[in-house]
């Protein structure tokens, strides 16, 4: 969401309190529908599905025709049934045929059976290393070039603001939302990357929805990614973010507007949008440069990875 605020520091325990309940730091943690959670896959004909745990045993399943988002899937085709556990399995009231077990999906099409498979997918950017010239501002070795609080597992809460300010830069950030099955929208997982404190890439747990202007991967307030690229929660997740700052002339009139291009695990989710001002509660727009915030807005969302190239 579009706030700032400080970071109160956070206990490092399997459970933990977020704004809107319990949430689990680790996949060990998380309890069984946990493990049903996730994206699964059929090969022919090409269908998606993403099954999001809303809480006390009930899920919504979500199917894509074409394929999973950035595997086919072109924003249309989507259908969202809810079920819940029965037995060992999980079955649901709309369609009577169609049951999760044992890690697959199966069901009815048009009269044609299918059986998907519980996959796990991985940024092709995860764990990229910095190129020649950057500032490694996280790499798990301590707070580095940011004021923030590190746990005991090496990772940077959320709340961390860089020590030194920024003008045009790309810049690569790793991030980890928590299991919070019984929260809902923004209260789910929330925080952000702020771009010279002005500009909001949200970050948020939208596994599984459809693109929205304060969900994940969105410019916040301002403009939906074109494809929800989310992971499931408690997957470690990439943005690749090229960032130029605006331009004023010495009347401080603006003569050219920040612009970001954002690839949310390596597919490209704004393509050069120009900002008309900053996004949420962002510092007013201006000609010296700013500092990078992880937003800290009560969840314990956690970063990794984080390396910034300077541009002209």
């Amino acid at each position: 969401m579009g706030h700032l605020s400080a970071r109160v520091s956070l206990p490092l325990l399997g459970l933990l309190l977020g704004c809107s309940g319990q949430a689990a730091l680790e996949p060990g943690e998380a309890g069984p529908d946990f493990a049903v959670q996730g994206e699964y896959r059929s090969e022919d004909p090409a269908l998606g599905a993403q099954v999001i745990a809303r809480g006390g045993g009930r899920f919504s399943l979500v199917l894509l025709d074409g394929g999973l988002p950035g595997e086919g899937w072109d924003g249309s085709g989507r259908r969202e049934l809810h079920g819940a556990w029965k037995g060992r399995a999980v079955v649901f009231a709309a369609e009577p045929g169609l049951r999760l077990e044992a890690g697959r999906i199966r069901g009815e099409r048009a009269g044609a059976p299918f059986s998907l498979g519980r996959i796990e997918r991985v940024s092709p950017t995860l764990g990229a290393p910095p190129p020649a010239g950057a500032l490694v501002l996280f790499d798990g070795s301590g707070p580095g070039g940011f004021d923030g609080t590190v746990d005991a597992r090496g990772f940077l809460e959320a709340g961390a603001t860089s020590r030194e300010e920024f003008d045009s830069f790309d810049l690569h950030v790793e991030f980890r939302t928590p299991f919070m099955p019984t929260a809902d929208g923004q209260s789910r997982g929330n925080s952000g990357v702020y771009l010279q404190k002005r500009y909001e890439v949200q970050v948020l747990d939208s596994f599984g929805e459809p693109p929205a202007v304060d969900g994940a991967g969105s410019l916040y307030g301002l403009r939906p990614p074109d494809l929800n690229l989310s992971y499931p929660p408690l997957s470690w997740q990439t943005y690749d973010i090229a960032f130029r700052a605006a331009r004023f002339a010495p009347s401080r009139e603006r003569t050219r507007p920040a612009r970001v291009t954002v690839r949310h695990n390596g597919v490209l989710i704004h393509d050069d949008v120009a900002f008309d001002g900053p996004t949420g509660l962002g510092r007013d727009e201006g000609p010296s440069p700013g500092a990078l915030l992880l937003q800290d807005h009560g969840d314990p969302v956690f970063f990794r990875n984080v390396w910034l190239l300077p541009r002209e």
